[in-house]
């Protein structure tokens, strides 16, 4: 059952989640790894209705990473298809659901088309308050060395100066520029790695790895792992 007790602590302001393990759910009932992403973008709408009515403030979900072009054509063509569907989806229901959408990565890579459909949907969900960041084409390494190059670009134009970076100066160039920290990454799959996601923003989240495949993820276990959360003490480096 999913949380439900009005006595329960809040949930994290912001939950990062690396949805892992669609292919392998998708081979172990002999179908194409196609469809297992598309049974995780099922999972996905269920865990993000779920947040909103937790009162979960930002979801940021690593949908496909810079390393995944390395799959197959196939695989690949699948996931765009999935994401441009869901948008065109979410563009439809932008009223009802009231959810903003924003994407951390270099979306350059995307088609055009694909391209334009990202900003037409940051651009009329802009005004609203709960919030779902998309990492497409996404790498932690990237995003840094993103940031430093954008950060040397405004110092090369007389705009910055070396000595004024600060790590809150260079959090305005991720990616991530505005958007608090994630207090709780969930990793489901049973894999118990980064992979390269939020390195920066999570110098310290709460990591929740699950021994559940991502398509088989429930509410109830985006639950258990926020009461994990709860139970871990945070001292931020302190004692």
């Amino acid at each position: 059952m999913a949380l439900t007790n009005t006595n329960k602590p809040a949930p994290p302001e912001h939950i990062a989640i690396i949805m892992d393990g669609n292919g392998r759910w998708a081979k172990q009932r002999g179908l194409p790894r196609t469809a297992g992403h598309s049974a995780g973008a099922e999972t996905l709408r269920r865990i993000a209705k779920h947040c909103n009515t937790l009162g979960v403030k930002y979801l940021t979900v690593y949908a496909f990473s810079t390393e995944n072009w390395k799959r197959s054509q196939e695989e690949v063509s699948g996931i765009m298809k999935l994401l441009r569907r869901y948008l065109e989806e979410s563009l439809r229901d932008m009223e009802k659901n009231q959810v903003r959408i924003r994407f951390f990565g270099d979306l350059t890579r995307l088609s055009p088309e694909l391209q334009q459909l990202c900003r037409e949907t940051e651009a009329r969900s802009q005004d609203y308050k709960v919030q779902m960041n998309f990492c497409i084409n996404y790498g932690g390494r990237d995003e840094m060395v993103h940031a430093a190059r954008a950060f040397a670009a405004d110092v090369a134009a007389g705009m910055r100066k070396p000595e004024e970076l600060t790590e809150d100066l260079l959090a305005t160039y991720l990616y991530s520029a505005d958007v608090p920290d994630p207090e709780l990454i969930i990793r489901p799959s049973g894999e118990q790695r980064t992979s390269n996601f939020l390195l920066w923003q999570s110098a310290y989240s709460e990591y929740v790895f699950m021994n559940v495949l991502w398509p088989d993820f429930s509410p109830e276990d985006l639950d258990r792992a926020i009461e994990e959360y709860h139970r871990r003490n945070r001292r931020f480096g302190g004692t």
